[in-house]
């Protein structure tokens, strides 16, 4: 399956993300933290936290005995993300690195989930391995990402624009659900998914995928 150069595709994400760092609009693509319910003292990643909006209000949720932990590839999102974040939550940890290399330990988190991020990542199942190394036994993720109604063309494929767009990565259901079992998961079901829409002449929707380690 092709995909823009690494290089290309990095500078498109990050040239499209840092000049949204500063904005005020949803960058999401469904209710993840919603549907994923976190509960009091439980440790939560956030893939993709942006602006951190929801690593905040997960913080809330799990109390001062849990963790929320948001994990960015994009310095300016963290950094944004620093300053929305109120001085009294202390149990608020903010990360920028790679969501197929992710710098948090093994079997130490009881939720991940993300919206409309792992579409950027070509390597899918990379991400859904790191997912799955993070969560405890019996932890849970929750995604909200873009599917492809079919196989997207070349020309889409290889645009790094449109993956920073949020629809160049996407691929048909089959073959992210099969990516989410080669990670090692076997419990996973569509929660909620959205009418196909066009974006940049393709045809993609939304779709909310819950799974347990």
């Amino acid at each position: 399956m092709s995909s823009p150069s690494p290089i290309n595709l990095e500078f498109a994400i990050q040239k499209r993300y840092a000049s949204l760092a500063d904005g005020c609009g949803s960058l999401a693509c469904g209710g993840a933290l919603d549907f994923a319910a976190p509960s009091e003292g439980e440790v939560l990643v956030d893939l993709g936290s942006g602006r951190g909006r929801d690593v905040v209000r997960a913080a809330r949720m799990v109390g001062p005995r849990g963790k929320a932990i948001g994990v960015d590839r994009t310095q300016a999102m963290i950094d944004n993300a620093v300053l929305a974040t109120p001085p009294d939550l202390e149990n608020v940890s903010l990360v920028c690195c790679d969501l197929a290399a992710l710098a948090i330990d093994s079997a130490s988190v009881d939720v991940v989930v993300s919206n409309c991020t792992i579409n950027h990542a070509p390597d899918k199942t990379a991400v859904y391995r790191e997912v799955h190394r993070v969560l405890k036994p019996g932890g849970r993720f929750v995604v909200s990402d873009i599917i492809a109604d079919q196989a997207l063309p070349e020309s889409v494929r290889n645009d790094p624009d449109a993956w920073a767009a949020c629809y160049g990565g996407a691929i048909p259901e089959d073959e992210y659900l099969a990516a989410i079992a080669a990670a090692g998961f076997s419990n996973v079901e569509v929660l909620q998914q959205t009418k196909p829409y066009e974006k940049g002449g393709v045809m993609i929707r939304s779709m909310t995928i819950r799974g347990y380690r």
